[in-house]
């Protein structure tokens, strides 16, 4: 194991997840701490998680002679570049294995993984890990927490019939009644027990990384930010395109729906702080990039054509980082993985 690593045991791994500032996407360098070496070797590394880590919408698609063009991983996803990132600072990282995958649960760490349109399986992503492991990146949660049900909640045009997978939480309840029926009622239980969830299977995924690869480090990855403050941005289309970013959402549930990243984003940094893991924080890093924030958006809007397309229709980026919030991502990986092989 190259000596600029630590090796520790993971009952008692307890650092403070780390976080680097980032203003916008104009914004990629991350100012140079103190000089310090780079792990002399390659670190045997291996990315993990659903179609965030993916990168989703972003063309061309690896595998796609295989099952796992299902998963939809971008040849360049966000690891990808972030490793070249690292090997322009001399960190070269040995990448075993991109196991990330759209549509990916939680458990698709430890349970196989059905994918899409009756195209198959893929194994589960801890397989991936091996006893020589030294780094584990990436990030799930979204799924689990049901975010693309929340969307059918809020939307009357994501209900139609479409590519995006899931279903409304209720579809007797009308879309513009959305917030309302997430802030009481079976609506609010059925989004609390979801975040329990989330909580407990960030918990499980984390420790059986470490049982698995006792040696390495582990990088929980959160989610860019979707929805602005300023919610009145999103009431206008992007340039260049004539739907509006978040599609028909309700103007007065686009403040739940960022309450509800943020609450996620939230509970993934403590889960990584509580195992002993280093969190990625992206949500208070990409405010100026939203999927509102017009020529600047980091996130393509929901009906907005992708760079991908099935059956010779276009598909949407049903709310995935385009090809600026994919280098944000990447920069802000490659930061938080410098800086955790050189501690």
């Amino acid at each position: 194991m190259p000596s600029a690593m630590r090796r520790t045991t993971p009952g008692l791994r307890r650092p403070a997840a780390a976080a680097v500032a980032l203003g916008s996407c104009l914004a990629l360098a991350v100012p140079a701490g103190p000089a310090v070496a780079a792990p002399a070797e390659p670190v045997p590394t291996v990315f993990y998680g659903d179609s965030y880590t993916a990168n989703f919408g972003i063309a061309p698609v690896a595998d796609l002679d295989k099952p796992r063009g299902w998963c939809f991983r971008a040849t360049e996803n966000h690891p990808a570049v972030a490793t070249r990132r690292l090997a322009d600072k001399g960190i070269t990282l040995d990448v075993r294995s991109d196991v990330s995958c759209g549509g990916a649960l939680i458990d698709s760490f430890w349970k196989e993984q059905q994918l899409p349109f009756g195209a198959g399986t893929v194994p589960a992503q801890q397989d991936a890990l091996k006893a020589d492991t030294r780094l584990v990146v990436g990030g799930m949660g979204g799924n689990t927490l049901g975010f693309t049900g929340i969307l059918k909640q809020c939307s009357a045009k994501l209900r139609e019939p479409s590519l995006l997978p899931g279903e409304p939480v209720d579809p007797d309840e009308p879309a513009g009644e959305c917030r309302n029926f997430f802030e009481s009622g079976a609506g609010k239980a059925w989004l609390d027990n979801r975040f329990q969830k989330v909580e407990r299977e960030l918990d499980e995924m984390l420790r059986r990384m470490s049982r698995l690869s006792p040696d390495a480090e582990r990088v929980l990855v959160g989610y860019p930010r979707l929805v602005p403050q300023d919610t009145a941005k999103c009431l206008t289309p992007a340039p260049g395109q004539t739907e509006l970013p978040l599609a028909d959402t309700p103007e007065d549930a686009l403040p739940f729906l960022d309450q509800v990243e943020k609450r996620l984003d939230g509970i993934m940094k403590k889960a990584a702080a509580d195992d002993g893991a280093d969190f990625v924080d992206l949500y208070d890093h990409t405010g100026n990039n939203t999927a509102c924030d017009g020529a600047d958006r980091g996130i393509g809007g929901l009906l907005e054509n992708s760079e991908l397309g099935l059956l010779g229709q276009p598909v949407p980026w049903y709310a995935h980082p385009n090809g600026r919030g994919r280098d944000i991502q990447a920069a802000r990986v490659a930061a938080e993985i410098e800086a955790v092989l050189n501690r």
